[in-house]
Formats: C-alpha cells, structure tokens, sequence
C-alpha cells in the first residue's frame, strides 16, 4: 500500500484540526491515509488498535497506533494548558529541544493531538527532513584516544 499524496495528507490533517471528538472513520482515516505500513504489522498488532477503536479507548489507541507506526519516535510533552492539548513527539528526548528534531501538535481533544502529531512526524519521515539532525555524525577513529585534560 503507498502513502497517500501530499494534498490529501494535508485534507486529513485540516480533517483531524477541525473535528470537534473522536471517532473510528476518523481514527480509520489515520491509519488508511499516513499509515501505509499499518497492514504490514502482525494481526496481533492491528487487531489490538481495532479492538482498542471498537472499545472507545481513543487515547490508548491513538498511543498504540504511534507506537506501531513510528516506533523510532517517543512523547516528549503532553501537556493541558488554557483548554488544549499540547503533544510533542521527539526522535530523541534526552536531547535539548534546540537540537532535537520534533513534532507538535495541539487540539483540544487528547488523542486528536496525538494523531496529528503523529500525522506531522509522518509527513516528516516522508519528505525526509529527518535524516539531517543538528549534531553532526562524527566516524569512529582507530588508535587510541588520549585526553589531554589537566584534571589537577
């Protein structure tokens, strides 16, 4: 199955900043549209996040749908500030956030936060603005490593 285009990632994201609740065409929509890896998961796997659906756990489903589809990313803040959700979604949390690479989100329902955060670390992973990181990859070096610091 391949990514859904673009624009239409961009009418499911206006789809998830517009809806006033939660429900499984949109969770549906999800995990048709941004999640083309989803039915390569084991039964087990998508059997749990459509059981979750089927039970009305929006947040533990949305949860379990991030970490199938984007295990690589963690939730850094989830935080209710002034009626609204804000979700932020890092590749790597022990990081500062100035050289982390993350994803955020805000909705005044929980798991539409995380599902459009979701939604934005996948369109991320997509374009590939993920690959650069703000520390550069330094090679291992043979030889030894000395220090040359005065401890005294």
């Amino acid at each position: 199955m391949l990514l859904a285009p673009r624009h239409d990632l961009n009418r499911l994201e206006a789809n998830l900043r517009g809806a006033q609740a939660i429900t499984a065409a949109l969770m549906l929509d999800v995990m048709t549209q941004a999640c083309a890896p989803f039915a390569a998961h084991s039964r087990a796997a998508q059997g749990r996040v459509h059981r979750l659906i089927d039970a009305g756990a929006w947040t533990d489903a949305a949860l379990a749908l991030l970490e199938l589809e984007l295990p690589q990313w963690k939730i850094r803040r989830l935080v209710q500030e002034n009626g609204e959700w804000l979700c932020t979604l890092s590749k790597q949390p022990q990081l500062p956030l100035g050289l982390d690479e993350v994803s955020e989100a805000t909705h005044e329902v929980l798991p539409l936060a995380i599902l459009s955060a979701l939604l934005q670390a996948r369109c991320a992973v997509i374009a590939g603005t993920t690959g650069s990181t703000a520390v550069p990859a330094v090679r291992p070096s043979a030889g030894h490593a000395v220090s040359c610091d005065n401890f005294a």
